[in-house]
């Protein structure tokens, strides 16, 4: 359990309860995680960790939490049967807050508007001169088709709007021998779904090691026409 850029780590204490701290400055993420688990608990009970203690005013921000039983789905062979758990826990999240409650939630952080405006950030002139060869020319791509997408301009997308985890890490979804859960919920937030199911797709996670069939994995999740139509 944790972030890519090594902000939190999680500590095990004894075989129910795991302790998250996060970095100096972590509040945020803090209560992201705190309110997630809060109302997975009440509307997806068994989905997720069920939240134990809070302390937002620690100088690394806390949750404790009851640990899941489980084996990180990253880095595994998915067959059939798991890759099909793992769309039910993604629908069963997705599905698991009333509308009056979600539209109560936050943007989660990395939305759509929010990273490209990151992209626009980073691919400044004094960090694209120093990009070369194939890295230099996969910047440039990406950034042309950007362009050429529409996404920018976008006035909103016709796609279900649900409750995101915000990470589509694979290593964030535990697998029981039964059933999948979901750990992770430090940069969750609403969201639309299309962009929820791409972050998973798209994640080094779920192509680096052990490819997963991810058409399979779409076929579970019965996408809308706007879903499913491509950007550009």
């Amino acid at each position: 359990m944790g972030s890519a850029d090594w902000s939190t780590h999680a500590v095990e204490l004894g075989p129910r309860t795991v302790v998250k701290r996060f970095r100096e400055g972590g509040r945020d993420r803090c209560e992201r995680e705190w309110r997630a688990l809060t109302l997975l608990t009440i509307y997806a009970p068994g989905l997720a960790p069920e939240p134990v203690e809070l302390d937002v005013a620690a100088a690394r921000p806390t949750v404790m939490m009851s640990r899941l039983p489980g084996e990180p789905l990253r880095g595994d062979s998915l067959s059939e049967q798991r890759i099909r758990s793992l769309a039910a826990a993604v629908r069963e999240l997705h599905a698991a807050l009333p509308p009056e409650i979600l539209a109560d939630v936050p943007l989660r952080p990395g939305h759509q508007r929010e990273l490209i405006a990151w992209i626009h950030s980073c691919a400044v002139p004094q960090i694209l001169a120093r990009l070369s060869g194939k890295v230099g020319e996969a910047i440039d791509q990406g950034l042309s088709w950007l362009a050429g997408s529409g996404l920018e301009t976008a006035v909103s997308l016709e796609v279900p709007s649900v409750f995101r985890p915000g990470d589509g890490n694979l290593a964030n979804y535990l697998w029981d021998g039964s059933r999948v859960r979901v750990v992770d919920f430090e940069e969750s937030g609403r969201g639309d779904r299309a962009f929820e199911l791409a972050e998973i797709t798209e994640h080094v996670a779920s192509w680096v090691e052990n490819p997963f069939d991810v058409e399979f994995f779409l076929d579970q999740c019965d996408l809308t026409t706007a879903e499913s139509a491509p950007a550009g």
